[in-house]
């Protein structure tokens, strides 16, 4: 009786363990699936991040020697031009993958940043093509006329500029319209305007020798103070328009994260600041260390940035996963961003690589 009960019993053992695991199948394929949902978001959401990043410094340098050519002289102008000719044009593809990334990526907060910032985009991208005219016209009409040309370079990478500086102040406050926000957004694009010149003429102290050479240290100089000015502007708005925020700031241990930011930034602007003073150095030594300083104070204010408003890809209304489009339409265009990328970046270097070395006179024969 007992071999019979055993036996009788076996099919019923069977199904329950084939049951187990295929409830153990599930769940494991479940939790891969939400990684899965979780981790590819994630990862266009630190492309686009790097995509901006690397225009911010890339285009911020050629649009402030753009908007320094107003304090020079004309040879000093065709100078700068020259030192930004070869890659201007080029920085800007950095710009096109970020929105591009975006908008495939993110559609739902594509439409919810672009509605808000459609006035200042559409400014930025007249200034953008209108600086693209200039650049090529001044090459092309009678001497007599460049001066009109360089002028309207100037005005359009001020234009870009400015544009650029109020969308990114409108950001991070949400997208307020009051008049408080609209008054904090122009000041921001003031002050993106000054860090942009700056980084242009860090630039311009690599690429420039001479009179034109000691005129860009005191453009670094008078440049970094109101950068320093704009990064305290931005550090204090942050914390007061979110709770979350203020936090993750102020909050133990969430603090030890981000504290070493701040130091560390403010260690470069010191250094820089006393860099500055000294140059140029005997020999020009050391000219490229004034931009490399200035690229790490721009990394390390992105990084602060991104710490605060993350997990938010719109500030306190939508997050990266809920922005973000269906995990097998980001799979494929994940394939398409990893080609391009290394194709961009390779590129890039490629192009500084050839031109490096200081600035000679642009030939257009």
């Amino acid at each position: 009786m007992g071999a019979k009960e055993i036996h009788k019993d076996q099919p019923h053992c069977l199904e329950s363990d084939i049951h187990r695991l295929l409830q153990q199948r599930n769940k494991r394929g479940r939790t891969m699936e939400h990684i899965l949902a979780n981790w590819l978001p994630y990862s266009f959401a630190f492309l686009m991040g790097l995509s901006m990043l690397i225009y911010a410094v890339l285009d911020g340098y050629d649009l402030g020697v753009g908007m320094l050519i107003d304090n020079a002289t004309s040879h000093e102008k065709d100078r700068m031009i020259a030192s930004i000719g070869p890659f201007w044009d080029a920085n800007e593809t950095w710009l096109i993958l970020g929105v591009g990334l975006l908008l495939v990526a993110f559609p739902m907060a594509h439409g919810v940043i672009l509605t808000n910032l459609y006035l200042p985009v559409a400014v930025m991208l007249f200034g953008l093509i209108f600086r693209g005219v200039a650049f090529d016209f001044r090459a092309k009409v009678p001497f007599q006329q460049k001066w009109r040309w360089k002028k309207k370079f100037f005005y359009g990478s001020l234009l870009t500029s400015l544009a650029q500086g109020y969308m990114l102040g409108s950001y991070i406050i949400g997208f307020d319209n009051s008049l408080s926000g609209i008054m904090f957004s122009c000041l921001i694009a003031i002050l993106l305007a000054s860090a942009y010149c700056l980084v242009g003429a860090c630039w311009l102290i690599m690429k420039c020798e001479g009179t034109l050479q000691e005129k860009a240290v005191k453009w670094a100089k008078y440049h970094l103070i109101n950068s320093v000015i704009g990064l305290a502007v931005i550090s204090l708005a942050t914390p007061l328009i979110s709770d979350r925020i203020y936090k993750k700031w102020f909050s133990f241990p969430e603090m030890l994260w981000l504290a070493p930011i701040p130091v560390l930034t403010g260690a470069l602007i010191v250094w820089l600041f006393v860099l500055l003073k000294r140059m140029p150095l005997h020999e020009d030594r050391l000219n490229w260390l004034p931009l490399v300083i200035t690229i790490g104070i721009y990394v390390l204010s992105f990084c602060g940035l991104a710490y605060s408003f993350f997990p938010y890809i719109v500030p306190e209304q939508m997050t990266i996963i809920e922005a973000a489009a269906a995990p097998d339409a980001l799979k494929i265009m994940l394939v398409g961003a990893l080609i391009v990328l290394p194709i961009l970046l390779s590129y890039t270097a490629l192009s500084y690589y050839i031109f490096r070395g200081k600035a000679s006179d642009l030939s257009y024969d």
